[in-house]
């Protein structure tokens, strides 16, 4: 009879160690989701969200509930709040990826005179450029894996990220910086080409423009523009997400790497 209640005694003591390693996991996870590219946007419905989230923790718990146990403190709400931090980072760090491809795309919406196409008909204004490269960006990201990934990030994020414990704020400050200018140099050299040929355009324009004064350069060469970027975007759009994503697929196979 001892040696039954010695059992369900180490039984019992390991499923709550199970459950709150579970615990630690779901908060990570859904912070991380809310502000995931696709899993995170508005559109999804918030049950779906929560479902996604509750799938993800069913998966990693196992695998990461002997990993936690050796380091794990007992249930705090300090141990949830720094968990929630932690999901809070790689979710804003998957997020500014996205928010690259949309900065990529008002460049590109600028330079080819058309940022101003269908104005205001989504929820965040932005040109229809950055709908069509976000729409497509997100499809393509999820077609390759993204929730894959994401899993995989969360636990490679606990090597750096170590449960329930703060990050220190100058070691987060100096990774979001560089990761912020990452994302801007990766947004600028998506939209390079079209800046390049949007300057060698207006050059080209200002030289006609001396040539023939009484010649209305503006009115001519302005449907060539938005011709040309058309164009130039149907055949550029696939290598500039194929870069996007290689680029996403970098992050979060060392989302603490050395950055550039």
């Amino acid at each position: 009879m001892t040696g039954i209640l010695s059992e369900l005694s180490r039984l019992l003591d390991l499923a709550e160690g199970l459950a709150w390693a579970a615990t630690l996991v779901f908060v990570r996870v859904g912070a991380m989701v809310a502000l995931m590219p696709g899993l995170g946007d508005p559109v999804v419905p918030q049950r779906v969200k929560l479902a996604l989230v509750v799938a993800f923790a069913i998966v990693l718990s196992p695998m990461l509930a002997e990993r936690l146990a050796s380091d794990m403190p007992g249930p705090t709400f300090l141990a949830l709040g720094s968990e929630a931090v932690s999901g809070l980072i790689l979710g804003i760090g998957l997020r500014l990826f996205l928010v690259a491809l949309t900065t990529a795309a008002a460049i590109i919406a600028q330079a080819t005179t058309l940022s101003q196409l269908f104005a205001g008909a989504a929820p965040e204004p932005q040109p229809a450029i950055g709908n069509l490269l976000t729409m497509a960006g997100i499809a393509l990201a999820m077609i390759s894996g993204l929730h894959v990934r994401a899993a995989q990030l969360v636990m490679l994020s606990y090597d750096f990220l170590p449960a329930a414990r703060l990050p220190l704020s100058s070691e987060a400050a100096d990774w979001s910086v560089a990761l912020i200018g990452r994302c801007f140099g990766l947004a600028f050299t998506l939209s390079a080409p079209f800046v390049i040929a949007s300057v060698l355009y207006n050059l080209a324009l200002g030289a006609i423009n001396r040539a023939m004064p009484t010649l209305m350069v503006s009115m001519v060469g302005a449907p060539a523009l938005t011709l040309g970027g058309m164009a130039m975007l149907a055949v550029a759009a696939p290598v500039i997400l194929m870069v996007w994503l290689a680029a996403l697929s970098d992050h979060m196979a060392a989302p603490f790497g050395a950055v550039p």
